[in-house]
């Protein structure tokens, strides 16, 4: 064997290393990066980042090969061909923003809900939506509806945060660890960081999963539940703890609503609504003076059962009563919900009997005086060690919201949010839900030519909250916070491209996308889409979305449906705000965010979204981006990012804020912020004082600190809404006796869903179909070596993925005779694949799965049309429909969460017929021409690719 390899890696790769932040995933880590010659020669993790300390993954390291990428957009194009057959012109971008410009000129001068802007994996949120707002279209969110709303609603409305980006486990402490549904590659550096530490410990790991691979085949405990009944098997937990009397009364009447009194009157439009004082605040029962006073009273000892008159002609009982009155129920017993959710009564308590265990007899203590928020003081945190985590598996389903709730319910009853050992927040959480804006996005919010009234997401408080006209007709095109969808916090992304060819609720001249791949992955029913996309007026002749802006790095299969495509950068190639308005990287003893910057200039065309956002702004001459003459106010988005204030003094970025950078949260722009930045390795970190690092929700030291850094202008603590009111108002005006009233077509849906303590339904599409003609879930997940459809056309990465075969279990194998390599055809009650089987043992016997993302169109992202992802590779989206079946009243509901519209990916059934051998998986599509040009006979980094 030749040597040369051998000294040649040993020889310096690098003339330069520059530190930035990575964007192959949203994990963000710090990454360094070599380069030599003015090319990228190695990325590696940075030792000294707060979120990965050194740790990268492969996509990280892969990270050289999707800058390099062949599919990368060239410069801006005008379409040429028909939709969908990728062929373009290029013009310059004068010609594009000018056109852009025009485009959305004429819809806000005469009506501003034409335009629908739509984000996918963007991480500039905080921009997006202010220029939307200031455009003045009540048609904007991101991902979130397809992705993990039912998580964040769900948290945010219990405590006050969510898992992951606002909240994570602590590591150091935790002895029990209980993962519900996260597939490998989310949150993957600092998860693996996390289980190495338990590891390391001989700290236990549970994980519920249907299938077991990743985190999960490496966790002591796998409990392969079947999809969809996660919310049942929380509730027995509960039923075993309450049963047990394993629960921390002192924290729930400390920090939780669980001693507020709920009025019983029922009939009337107070009923199941808290009682209050005349300031407003909650009552509880004082059980020594034997009256009702406010929850905070000083020195109350507050009853958490009983039925009380409040001496008004109202009577009320405290929400804990209710609680256990609920779930000590027979039906949430280990031997009823056994039959469900696939798991064992003996599991079930358990689980229970562990998680009892480890949070009351292993208490652990912290020595560190503190205050709470009353002024009492205390010599050090109670911790309680156990630790949940949970994502997209259990929030991808029609009940996931209130499976989520039933999850941080569960987490409240023993005490375990906030404390050392438990689940912690990450600054800038926890918020109230008073600290959170209303939607906007009624008729009166908007106007020809008039920005937004005000943020178009949030939480409604009640129905009168609900973007609705008069006749109860949503405003927005995705039906986003109406009575739909009431809580849909972060939009319903996925019903846009229906809604808008259906012109439902009114048709839309402009769609303009931000790396969203609604024409193939992230979209349900993808044939219907890519039909919807395609289809004319008969009448016209024009197309039913007459024009769709595209702006991607990329040559995804959305980019061939545009009609203007405006060429992004690569992450290495542009500023990009990791923002503490946004979503940002803190972890829980301190407050973090990141930057990233152009290590490198485009060799291309092509110009950072973010900066032609501020440029159409400044041509649009909306308010906030030009001043009072018409100038622009900002050169681009790193002149944004340094001098953009929300309110006085407060920016994207804490860090080095200031004239002299000597500042933090609070303070004037510093123009040397940036380089500030670049120079500590391009993140910024300011820890917690010790005093303040627990019970944040309650801890005076936390909420003054949150105020110096600018989170809020006077503390917010929260009280843990474990019985929600928002929820039962919302079941007030379904049975007709609170206004506004909700319409009679909407009304059982609500009373079923609403319910104010966390509840289990079965998902909507299983619940509408024969089970028995459909006896199969299916489910997919991400690996930990993609991301999405970009990253699956990652040279590097393609190595380890290139196809995905159906896994499997053993036992349908093995009654429908089938054998790895075989091919099967798949069949939901809405369409039929072929695809390729392999045999799996570790998934839930009545669960089939693949990996996502994978399957690719022929022709897109400048692969080969002969490609394994486009001959074997394939989608569940065909079999999933955006709405939906018909219940025979005329009516179809879009396939989501009825609360908060989260899209239903995972709650699809199937029966699997066994077929032909095959060479291709089926359907397949006509190839599109890829904009980027042909594909590449050979791929080898530092080459220009061979035609």
């Amino acid at each position: 064997m030749s040597p040369e390899p051998r000294l040649a890696l040993s020889r310096p790769v690098a003339d330069t290393v520059r530190k930035t932040t990575c964007y192959m995933c949203a994990c963000r880590c710090g990454i360094d990066v070599h380069l030599k010659d003015g090319k990228i020669r190695y990325i590696e993790g940075n030792r000294d980042h707060p979120v990965n300390r050194g740790v990268l993954c492969a996509k990280g390291s892969a990270g050289i090969m999707q800058h390099y990428a062949p599919a990368r957009l060239q410069g801006p194009m005008r379409r040429t061909g028909p939709r969908g057959s990728g062929t373009f012109e290029p013009i310059s971008w004068e010609e594009a923003l000018g056109l852009a410009a025009e485009w959305m000129g004429d819809i806000r001068r005469a009506d501003p809900k034409k335009l629908a802007f739509f984000t996918g994996r963007d991480q500039s949120q905080a921009l997006t939506s202010f220029w939307a707002q200031q455009f003045g279209t009540p048609n904007y969110a991101a991902h979130g509806g397809f992705c993990s709303v039912n998580m964040a609603a769900a948290g945010i409305m219990t405590i006050g945060g969510a898992f992951w980006e606002f909240g994570a486990p602590d590591w150091d402490r935790t002895k029990l660890f209980v993962l519900f549904g996260v597939a490998e590659d989310h949150d993957s550096n600092p998860l693996k960081i996390g289980i190495s530490k338990l590891k390391d410990r001989g700290a236990r790991f549970v994980s519920v999963n249907p299938v077991r691979t990743g985190y999960s085949s490496i966790a002591d405990n796998w409990i392969g539940i079947r999809p969809g009944t996660d919310g049942l098997l929380i509730l027995s937990v509960v039923y075993e703890l309450l049963k047990a009397r394993k629960i921390d009364v002192d924290y729930l009447v400390r920090y939780s609503n669980a001693a507020w009194l709920v009025i019983d009157a029922p009939g009337t439009a107070e009923h199941g609504l808290f009682a209050r004082d005349r300031e407003g605040k909650a009552l509880v029962w004082e059980t020594v003076t034997e009256r009702a006073v406010a929850y905070d009273a000083k020195g109350a000892s507050a009853a958490l059962s009983g039925r009380f008159d409040l001496g008004d002609g109202r009577f009320a009982v405290p929400s804990f009563q209710l609680l256990a009155e609920t779930y000590l129920d027979e039906r949430y017993s280990p031997e009823n919900v056994a039959p469900e959710t696939g798991v064992s009564a003996d599991t079930i308590r358990g689980l229970a009997a562990e998680i009892a265990r480890v949070a009351f007899e292993e208490e652990i203590f912290v020595h560190q005086p503190w205050t709470d928020v009353r002024g009492e003081r205390h010599s050090g945190f109670t911790g309680r060690p156990v630790s949940f985590h949970a994502m997209r598996g259990i929030s991808a389903h029609s009940n996931g919201f209130q499976t989520a709730r039933a999850l941080h319910l569960l987490q409240v009853l023993i005490g375990a949010v906030d404390c050392p050992g438990g689940f912690r927040f990450e600054p800038p959480y926890p918020k109230p839900i008073e600290a959170h804006p209303r939607p906007h996005g009624k008729s009166e919010h908007f106007g020809s030519s008039q920005p937004l009234a005000g943020p178009h997401l949030g939480f409604p408080r009640g129905p009168e909250d609900l973007l609705v006209d008069a006749q109860g007709k949503p405003t927005r095109l995705d039906k986003a916070f109406s009575w739909d969808a009431p809580i849909s916090a972060h939009g319903l992304m996925h019903m846009v491209i229906a809604n808008a060819h259906a012109g439902d609720p009114y048709p839309i001249d402009v769609l303009f996308l931000y790396m969203a791949n609604m024409a193939w992955n992230s979209s349900m029913n993808t044939g219907a889409v890519i039909r919807m996309l395609e289809e004319k007026d008969e009448a016209t002749g024009e197309y039913r979305i007459p024009k769709i802006i595209v702006s991607d790095a990329y040559s995804s299969e959305m980019v061939a449906y545009a009609d203007l495509v405006l060429p992004d950068t690569t992450y290495l190639e542009r500023h990009d705000c990791i923002s503490m308005l946004d979503r940002p990287i803190s972890e829980p003893d301190a407050v973090q965010d990141a930057i990233r910057w152009p290590v490198l200039e485009p060799d291309r065309d092509v110009r950072g979204f973010q900066s032609v956002l501020l440029d159409l702004g400044a041509r649009l001459r909306l308010p906030g981006f030009v001043d009072s003459r018409g100038v622009p106010l900002y050169r681009d988005y790193a002149d944004y990012i340094v001098r953009h204030e929300r309110r006085p003094g407060i920016g994207p970025l804490a860090g080095f804020r200031g004239s002299d950078g000597d500042r933090t949260g609070r303070g004037a722009s510093n123009p040397n912020q940036l380089d500030r930045y670049i120079e500590n390795g391009a993140f910024f970190v300011h820890h917690i004082p010790p005093e303040g690092r627990f019970f944040k929700h309650a801890n005076q030291a936390y909420q003054d600190f949150a105020v110096r850094m600018g989170f809020f202008d006077t503390p917010q603590p929260v009280t843990f809404q474990l019985y929600n009111e928002t929820l039962q108002k919302f079941r007030l005006s379904a049975e007709g006796i609170r206004e506004p009233v909700a319409p009679e077509t909407h009304r059982a849906r609500i009373l079923a869903s609403f319910d104010p303590l966390p509840v289990w339904y079965r998902p909507l599409e299983e619940a509408a179909i024969d089970r028995d003609a459909f006896p199969f879930h299916a489910i997919t997940q991400r690996p930990a070596a993609m991301y999405h459809s970009w990253g699956s056309m990652n040279a590097w990465l393609r190595q380890i993925h290139t196809s995905n075969p159906l896994y499997v279990p053993g036992g349908i194998c093995d009654s429908l005779g089938l054998e790895d390599g075989d091919w099967a055809w798949v069949i939901s009650p809405h369409g039929r694949i072929k695809v390729e089987v392999a045999r799996m043992e570790a998934v839930n016997g009545s669960t089939v799965w693949t990996w996502n993302a994978i399957g690719k169109r022929k022709g897109a992202w400048r692969l080969d049309a002969d490609a394994p992802e486009a001959r074997k590779g394939f989608l569940l989206n065909h079999l999933i429909h955006e709405l939906l079946p018909p219940k025979g009243d005329g009516l179809r509901w879009s396939n989501s969460d009825p609360v908060t519209g989260q899209a239903a990916w995972y709650d699809l059934r199937v029966r699997i017929e066994k077929a032909e051998p095959g060479e291709m998986t089926e359907p397949q599509f006509t190839p599109v021409a890829a904009p980027a040009g042909g594909a590449p006979t050979e791929l080898r980094y530092g080459q220009e690719w061979s035609e």
